[in-house]
Formats: structure tokens, sequence, C-alpha cells
């Protein structure tokens, strides 16, 4: 059974944003207004995030795109009281909209902020519309529930149905999230970790390879090539 997981080289990022983008047109990610946007209830399953070390005049900026981190051994699951925060069999993090309660416990518990509550009921204006995925699996969630990204995994659900149509084995090759396929510079790369053949693993035992925050013991799947 495959570990899913990504590698993203920040040697190559260049914070364009286009993951931003395709994630939310892939998922149907609710746009906040500037009236939300000002209360702080923007929803970006992937951002692109800055981090500053020093002090002005010598500083260094470093950006760095932070989806959910899909931990082996997450937070989040642990505290939600109605079990709506599981993790598959293939390692992914998800959410059962139908059983979340909004009461945010995950939220609280993530420390890597990436889960959020969806105050509003989306609405996108009239020129947008035909923008929206129109798979169940991705329509927009009811107001009142956590919400986050989830390695688009209604895709790996298409691939597998895909290849037994064509009666063939299934590949993990044949699998990817929108944010990795729409990188211009390629610098997302996703895959089984546990298969050492695969470009994923072998980028994630390179040296340059991290993952934020993993003294905390949570055990990120998505790992970053720091810079050269």
């Amino acid at each position: 059974m495959p570990r899913w997981g990504m590698v993203i080289d920040l040697d190559k990022c260049s914070a364009c944003q286009s993951c931003t983008a395709a994630c939310r047109m892939e998922n149907n990610t609710p746009v906040a207004g500037p009236d939300q946007a000002a209360a702080g209830r923007t929803i970006l399953w992937n951002e692109v995030l800055p981090f500053i070390e020093g002090e002005y005049p010598n500083v260094n900026v470093t950006l760095i795109p932070r989806p959910c981190m899909h931990c082996d051994e997450p937070a989040c699951i642990k505290v939600c009281p109605v079990q709506a925060t599981y993790k598959n069999e293939e390692g992914i993090v998800l959410i059962d909209y139908d059983r979340c309660i909004g009461c945010r416990f995950c939220t609280v518990a993530c420390p890597y902020t990436v889960r959020y509550f969806n105050w509003f009921a989306p609405q996108w204006p009239e020129e947008l519309k035909d923008h929206l995925n129109p798979d169940p699996e991705v329509a927009p969630r009811p107001v009142g529930v956590v919400e986050k990204c989830t390695f688009c995994a209604h895709r790996l659900r298409k691939a597998r149905e895909k290849a037994e149509a064509e009666g063939r084995a299934f590949q993990a090759t044949d699998y990817i999230p929108a944010c990795v396929q729409t990188c211009p510079a390629h610098a997302r790369y996703f895959g089984d970790l546990d298969d050492p053949n695969s470009l994923v693993s072998e980028l994630a035992s390179s040296p340059r390879a991290y993952r934020l925050m993993e003294e905390l013991g949570t055990q990120p799947k998505v790992y970053y090539l720091k810079q050269g």
C-alpha cells in the first residue's frame, strides 16, 4: 500500500502561487471577500508563507509553500471528539464533513495551522462559476465545518478507476495533486515514500531534505529541500 508524500524544492520555487490558484479551483475552496479577509477568515488550503530571519537591513526571507503536512502522527486526529478527521490506509489525513461539528479542536491542535473553519457560505461571482469543479467529492462544503488540503484524494479514486477500466494495474505515477501538476517550475514532487525506487523517496532522503517542526514528533509527509 502506498504512503503518499510530497517534496518541495525551495531552490526551484518562485512563490508564483500557481499552486494556490490550482488548489482553489480543483477543490472549490471558498473565496473570502474584503470583510471576511479583514476578520482573518480567509481560506487557503495551499499557501506560500514568508519566513524572515535576521534584522533589517540584514534580513533573509524564505518563501515556503505550505499544504497540509499529512502527518504520520497527526495531532488533529487525537483531539477530534466526533472522529470527523482521520487518516486513511494510504496515509492521507481527511475530514468527514458530515461528521464535523465545527468545534475547531483540530485547528488548535495542528501546529502547522493548515486547517480552516469556513465561517461563511461560499459564493462565487457568476463569471467564476465555470471554474468550479463539478466532482461531487469536492462540492462546496456546508458552512460551519473545518476544511483543508487532502492531497486531492478524489484524483486518487479517479486514477484507480481509470486503471481498472483500462485493464491494468494502478501505478503510483497515475496520481498527482493539482498543485504538483500546475507548478511551472516543477518544484513539487509527489509519490510513494515507501517505494525506494521512487523519485520522491530519493529526494526525501537527500541531505538537503528537512521537515517543518519535526521535533514535535508529528512525522510530516511533506519534505522541503533547502535552498543552496
